[in-house]
């Protein structure tokens, strides 16, 4: 009944988070209600993500020449304190606040087993890899900034015990974010109260 372009369509958009079949189908019949332009200018802006780049320390994307993002690249950040995130939607709603200056490592999307994939793993190695070389053995502080659930409670302890020795102190947000929020979608203010209020 639906043309193969449609279905196609659909086959890939549907895998995306959030999107299922249904709204993947919404989405075609709006792109094509929108005409030719609008089809050929989202797919160029789905053809520039190709040229977009992880850094190579904190796994944070960007579009640098080097391999470093703009963050890691900055000699005005604190090198010595790290707050780990999750996602890089977290980070992005960090940095908004504009209350922290440090580094930081995105850990990737933690399960609610409280067990590390391999390239989980392969990140935290990393940092410990650079806190070894860059911070003598151990960084001021890490801030493990996992949501405020009972997973990610039990995360920010996996992640801990991974980094035990390679911090003076470990610290988690505040709970300026209500117990089963998600940083993501916290506002700013309750984010700056988070980051002031660390334990």
């Amino acid at each position: 009944m639906l043309p193969q372009q449609i279905r196609n369509f659909i086959d890939v958009f549907a895998k995306l988070p959030g999107i299922g079949p249904r709204q993947a189908t919404r989405l075609a019949f709006f792109l094509i209600g929108s005409g030719k332009s609008k089809i050929n200018e989202a797919a160029r802006g789905i053809i520039d993500l190709a040229s977009i780049k992880v850094c190579t320390n904190c796994f944070f994307i960007h579009s640098n020449e080097g391999s470093l993002c703009g963050i890691c690249e900055n000699p005005h950040r604190v090198q010595n304190i790290i707050m780990i995130v999750e996602k890089e939607t977290d980070l992005m709603s960090i940095e908004r606040t504009r209350r922290f200056n440090g580094r930081y490592l995105i850990i990737g999307e933690l399960t609610k087993g409280g067990i590390l994939d391999a390239t989980q793993k392969l990140r935290m190695s990393h940092l410990k890899n650079i806190i070894g070389k860059k911070l003598d053995g151990q960084a001021d502080e890490v801030i493990i900034a996992t949501n405020p659930t009972t997973y990610g409670d039990l995360n920010a302890m996996v992640i801990k015990n991974e980094l035990e020795g390679y911090a003076k102190k470990f610290t988690r947000l505040g709970r300026g974010i209500p117990t089963g929020g998600e940083i993501e979608f916290a506002d700013e203010d309750t984010l700056e109260q988070a980051l002031e209020r660390r334990i």
